[in-house]
């Protein structure tokens, strides 16, 4: 069993209660404007992490993280990038190849918006955590949590802080 925390759209933040949550799992996927290495680094020091870069990361982010990013996890193909789109609205860069090799698990972030939606069509779970970083139009800042074991999603969680701006 692997447990994860999906994060996307810290547009270079970092505190204490994301670093928090980072301990409590196995691996940190970032879906994307990272907008410092200084965020993935302090998650990198505690657990492993993947990630792909977003349309604001500089070229110093995108050395490091590929656009698209599509591994295994346990029994489930996962296909990361930032701006991906919902089922069955892809974003016209992937449609095509998601729909001749759909993945089990889509992640994308760039709306700033928490979704999590099946495409039945392609047989896929669609995730995107929502923006945990402080700038942006969203008015609560979210991650997910879950886990995977063998083929299995499961125990997903969403985590939410109310304070867009912490003290």
């Amino acid at each position: 069993m692997t447990k994860i925390l999906l994060l996307s759209d810290t547009h270079g933040y970092i505190d204490h209660d994301i670093l928090k949550y980072v301990k409590q799992v196995d691996e940190v996927w970032h879906a994307g404007d990272i907008g410092d290495l200084r965020v993935t680094d302090a998650i990198k020091s505690l657990k492993p992490i993947k990630g792909v870069y977003g349309n604001i990361d500089n070229s110093k982010v995108r050395v490091e993280f590929p656009e698209h990013n599509r591994f295994m996890c346990e029994d489930v193909d996962v296909w990361m990038t930032h701006i991906g789109g919902y089922p069955p609205k892809y974003n016209a860069t992937i449609k095509e190849a998601i729909q001749k090799n759909p993945p089990r698990l889509f992640i994308c972030g760039h709306s700033h918006i928490l979704k999590v939606m099946p495409d039945k069509k392609l047989n896929l779970i669609h995730m995107n955590p929502g923006a945990v970083g402080k700038y942006g139009f969203h008015k609560v800042r979210t991650m997910l949590r879950f886990t995977i074991h063998g083929k299995q999603i499961d125990d997903l969680e969403v985590i939410e802080f109310p304070e867009r701006y912490p003290k």
